[in-house]
């Protein structure tokens, strides 16, 4: 898969991917045929929002609104959202 431009591109959770709690966890995971991924508590309120076709500015003014006094986490967000992209655990919105 072809990366794509955090700054202007929609994007999803990839579909070969399922976003849950799991309850013996006690914590987000990612699942997917292979096993799983253990989501830290602020990879899953992002990929939480990567469920449904989104753009990093949405992430980050839905997460300023969520947790008031968290301005200036939009490097963080981009950063984690590198990361997801390289894992290929968001995908690309086609237009």
């Amino acid at each position: 898969m072809s990366e794509f431009n955090l700054e202007t591109a929609s994007f999803k959770l990839n579909p070969r991917y399922q976003f849950q709690w799991e309850e013996a966890q006690q914590c987000h995971v990612l699942l997917y045929p292979e096993g799983l991924i253990k989501l830290s508590g602020s990879a899953a309120e992002i990929l939480q929002r990567c469920q449904q076709p989104t753009t990093t500015a949405t992430i980050v003014d839905e997460l300023n609104e969520a947790f008031p006094g968290t301005e200036g986490l939009a490097n963080d967000v981009k950063e984690f959202l590198t990361d997801a992209q390289q894992q290929v655990w968001i995908v690309q919105v086609s237009d």
